[in-house]
């Protein structure tokens, strides 16, 4: 529920996902879940959105509408489970789903989704997760010999490293590799690379993390700016991720 402007960056995710016709929503809910619930029972699209109001005040006519089609699910998934616990809790929320999208809720994107999504239908994998360069971090990749003797030092945005950008499609198969109390990243999907189950798609495109009071801040200047690069639903930012050609699988 952290603002990114005058909006949780929660919405800005749904929006985001909503924008390429996934609205069907479930939210893992754990500490502070009441904040949430209470975020969306008391919404009011009158004052996100345009509006025309006539008949002494009493009819309001909606000129758009955020969250009007969407469906919601809230679940209490625990205080302290894992994302792993989490998946597992509304697994019988997913039942009839061919394939889910899942996301950690902490990051925002503009990675073209149809097209890894449609992507990922064609292969007979189990999951997928965005990786992205962690350009967002001040860091220096450093190489050693013998333990101490530096080799090498580089900015991080230099380096091949890649990170798993919190964005996945998952089949319901998912559910056959996580164990109780386990987490996602680490036992389940080591099974799926142990069996050449899971695609990951590089994207060199925006992505952007709120880990951080500076990320909070980097974010939030991309949003006063208009047009952040995350909000492919605004008017002229249109659809453009679709042209990028490095989110192709591996």
């Amino acid at each position: 529920m952290v603002p990114i402007g005058n909006r949780p960056i929660l919405l800005e995710i749904m929006k985001y996902y909503a924008h390429f016709g996934h609205d069907d929503f479930i939210l893992c809910l754990g500490h502070k879940g009441e904040v949430i619930k209470e975020y969306f029972l008391n919404y009011n699209e009158a004052l996100a959105n345009d509006f025309v109001l006539s008949r002494g005040g009493t009819h309001v006519e909606l000129l758009a509408n955020d969250i009007g089609e969407w469906r919601i699910t809230f679940v209490n998934t625990g205080l302290h489970s894992s994302i792993g616990q989490r998946l597992r809790a509304v697994q019988k929320h997913l039942a009839g789903e061919e394939l889910f999208l899942a996301t950690y809720g902490d990051a925002v994107t503009d990675a073209p989704l149809p097209r890894l999504v449609a992507n990922f239908h064609e292969r007979d994998k189990t999951g997928a997760f965005l990786c992205v360069r962690p350009t967002s971090y001040s860091f220096h990749t450093v190489a050693l010999a013998d333990g101490q003797l530096v080799r090498g030092i580089q900015d991080v945005t230099q380096s091949d490293i890649w990170i798993n950008g919190g964005f996945f499609i998952f089949r319901q198969e998912i559910f056959d590799y996580i164990e109780e109390g386990e987490e996602l990243v680490d036992e389940p999907f080591q099974r799926l690379i142990e069996r050449e189950q899971l695609l990951a798609y590089p994207y060199e495109g925006f992505w952007a993390p709120m880990d951080t009071l500076k990320d909070k801040h980097n974010l939030e200047t991309l949003a006063a700016n208009g047009r952040p690069p995350w909000e492919v639903w605004a008017e002229g930012n249109g659809d453009s991720a679709e042209s990028e050609s490095s989110s192709e699988p591996c």
